[in-house]
């Protein structure tokens, strides 16, 4: 066993994973509880995960798992996306004393607006639109996000709404750097 870890590399904790250790740091504080009770918290909710785990992810020297991350959204009250994305999208204000756009690393995409992220969590539009293409492929594109990211019967009554948001064109006009 001791020869099978040696020979094991660490998984390394990228720039979404740092965001999840500053959000699960940021919560756990807001809740006003200690790694301690999170721990127990999250025994009681069914996934253990010692008071040291939850030391070390919030530090970014520990990995969290899709599970663990599920079940640290229950347990800290939020939607699991709240602890992948930046809790403020407001960057530094602009000449005329407006807050501009922040932005954050996701993995997979580098660097974008914080609130582009967040759009494309919410499965509201894309992260990115490609710059080479005509108005009706992005028009496209948009669709096929919206069919593929948004879950059949969720958001309407009356029948499937992913088709109906991008008849009515949820696209913002932004444009990708690649």
């Amino acid at each position: 066993m001791a020869e099978q870890q040696r020979g094991r590399r660490a998984i390394e904790v990228g720039p979404t994973g740092q965001t999840v250790a500053a959000n699960i740091a940021r919560l756990r504080k807001r809740r006003e509880m200690t790694t301690r009770q999170l721990s127990a918290a999250l025994e009681r909710a069914g996934r253990s995960i010692p008071a040291s785990g939850i030391t070390r992810m919030e530090k970014g020297e520990r990995v969290v798992t899709a599970d663990e991350l599920t079940a640290l959204a229950v347990v800290l009250g939020v939607s699991p996306v709240t602890l992948l994305l930046p809790a403020n999208t407001r960057g530094p204000k602009d000449v005329n004393g407006l807050p501009t756009q922040a932005t954050t690393e996701v993995t997979g995409a580098g660097e974008v607006g914080a609130a582009d992220a967040w759009r494309w969590a919410w499965c509201m539009e894309p992260l990115r639109y490609p710059v080479d293409v005509d108005a009706e492929e992005a028009d496209r594109l948009v669709m096929d996000f919206l069919l593929n990211s948004r879950p059949v019967g969720l958001l309407s009554a009356e029948g499937d709404d992913r088709v109906s948001s991008a008849a009515f064109g949820v696209r913002r006009g932004r444009e990708s750097d690649g």
